[in-house]
């Protein structure tokens, strides 16, 4: 994940614009407003824990003026916003009634654009699954170990329902489905996603492991969705659990969405920006927005990982990669994931910046 904007005064509040004024009115108008409001502030207490502690972490409603710790909300929240923020009690937040998508299979089929399946399509992933069970067989002397492409759930109706409950989470949150990295104007053109920006080098995804990946998306194109289903947790928020048994080194997702300049992105609001490339130029620097467009990856939750509890948790490694020139972020199981088995993965795994002290 990308920086995240480290957490701000109590006091912060509606601001309303001022007239103009001679330089040192304004420095000291400044000055006894930022007194004024720490003695306003001195005895705000949240209204969950009651406590008015850790000031730096206690959020005011733009609407009520009421204080809430950022742990203590549910969901919890990883860092003050930047924009406006309401309470529950005053906000409209789509969590707040969540409406299911419809098990409908005509409607998932235009939610996900998924193309109707021809014998040519079924032949490549047939001769791509011969292929890689012979390879495996003659290189059993190799010791790296190769990516999996997922497996999915081979019931039609379980699968209708894993891909209704991440249209319910995308439908939610206002996201369109995406299955690929998006280019829009006036963001990062697609010529900036070069690997070789990459300030300490960006690893090759093999020819192998990068069918494994072709195999994934021709799957999700089809309909076969990784085995997972997105849940609604009242202190995690949205989040994903395997559905069946998921086995080391599987291709779980790529994390996609709109691709921008990190400079145009140091102060989103958004907490799930990714880091595509971190390079010597900061310039060149690029992250992904799945804000608008994404795919599942943008529910599975982060490990605490301040805590030893909160680092078993880990099931999924996120690693970056060079496809064919691209630099791409894949979500890949670190070990076997059993059935029911919420996913997780540490968001600071290339940078330390990301609050997770009160992740669950």
């Amino acid at each position: 994940m990308s920086s995240c904007c480290p957490p701000r005064a109590v006091a912060r509040r509606r601001t309303q614009a001022t007239e103009k004024r001679s330089s040192f009115f304004i420095s000291s108008s400044k000055k006894q407003q930022k007194e004024e409001e720490e003695e306003d502030y001195e005895d705000t207490k949240c209204e969950e824990c009651g406590s008015g502690e850790l000031g730096s972490e206690l959020l005011l409603c733009d609407q009520c003026d009421r204080g809430f710790h950022l742990f203590c909300l549910r969901p919890i929240l990883p860092c003050v916003p930047i924009g406006s923020w309401f309470c529950p009690c005053c906000s409209t937040n789509p969590h707040k009634t969540i409406s299911r998508f419809p098990l409908v299979q005509t409607k998932i089929i235009d939610f996900f654009r998924i193309q109707r399946s021809t014998p040519t399509t079924q032949n490549v992933c047939q001769d791509i699954r011969k292929k890689r069970r012979r390879a495996s067989s003659l290189a059993t002397s190799k010791k790296r170990r190769r990516l999996l492409a997922f497996s999915p759930t081979e019931d039609p109706a379980r699968r209708l329902e894993q891909m209704a409950s991440l249209a319910t989470a995308l439908t939610a949150t206002r996201a369109q489905f995406s299955n690929d990295l998006t280019y829009i104007s006036g963001m990062a053109p697609k010529s900036a996603n070069n690997p070789a920006h990459e300030k300490d080098g960006m690893q090759v995804l093999s020819r192998e492991d990068t069918e494994s990946l072709n195999l994934c998306k021709t799957m999700m194109k089809r309909g076969e969705c990784p085995p997972l289903m997105v849940v609604f947790d009242p202190v995690e928020g949205f989040t994903v659990e395997a559905d069946k048994l998921i086995k080391d080194l599987t291709i779980i997702t790529e994390y996609v969405g709109d691709v921008d300049y990190l400079q145009r992105r140091e102060n989103d609001d958004g907490d799930s920006i990714m880091t595509l490339i971190s390079a010597a130029n900061p310039s060149k620097s690029l992250v992904i927005c799945p804000d608008k467009r994404s795919n599942i990856a943008r529910f599975i939750n982060g490990i605490n990982n301040h805590t030893q509890e909160g680092r078993k948790k880990q099931n999924l490694k996120c690693v970056r990669y060079n496809v064919d020139g691209e630099a791409r972020v894949l979500l890949v199981a670190n070990r076997d994931i059993s059935k029911g088995e919420r996913l997780y993965y540490d968001y600071n795994a290339y940078e330390n910046e990301y609050p997770t002290e009160h992740f669950v």
